[in-house]
């Protein structure tokens, strides 16, 4: 019993959970840093000025710019969606999904649309001087913006799938 003051420990324990008052830990701030994520943030803002730009103007004239609107809205709203999964870390929910994989296809996919959606854009461009010529002129300017982007993510996506540069079969190996 001589000892008996040194063994106790004096510490208190808390079973009442920590509480965080700032942002949730579920957010991934880091992402928003990365240069994915500064990358699909200029997506959406560049694709939200391309849909934007030809919805002010009177597009149902030329056919062409519904393909655009269309490709330009759907990958918008896919772009947000993927942002919200990203950001929230939902993708941690579903370790069968293959992340690195699919975004790459996305990206891809998305490049190859943007830039038939910038083609059929720049092409329908009206020569002569209307009243939306500019507006529609910018609209290809941001569509060849938002095809660059997308080609960037492409590529970085590409290297997350490749492992940045690691040999496949050294990354799925166990050691």
């Amino acid at each position: 019993m001589a000892d008996f003051p040194g063994k106790v420990s004096t510490q208190t324990s808390s079973t009442e959970p920590q509480r965080s008052y700032g942002i949730p830990s579920m957010i991934d701030l880091d992402f928003i840093k990365s240069i994915p994520g500064i990358l699909l943030l200029a997506e959406i803002i560049a694709g939200l000025l391309v849909w934007a730009l030809i919805a002010s103007t009177s597009y149902a004239s030329i056919p062409a710019y519904g393909w655009v609107m269309f490709v330009s809205v759907t990958l918008w709203l896919l772009s947000i969606a993927l942002f919200v999964v990203l950001l929230l870390r939902f993708y941690q929910s579903l370790p069968s999904v293959p992340l690195p994989l699919v975004l790459m296809v996305f990206y891809v996919v998305a490049a190859v649309l943007y830039t038939t959606a910038f083609l059929a854009d720049a092409v329908s461009v009206p020569p002569y001087w209307s009243s939306w010529q500019g507006h529609l002129g910018a609209s290809a300017f941001f569509a060849i913006v938002v095809t660059l982007l997308y080609g960037a993510s492409s590529f970085f996506a590409y290297l997350d799938w490749r492992g940045e540069g690691q040999n496949a079969a050294a990354s799925t190996v166990p050691v």
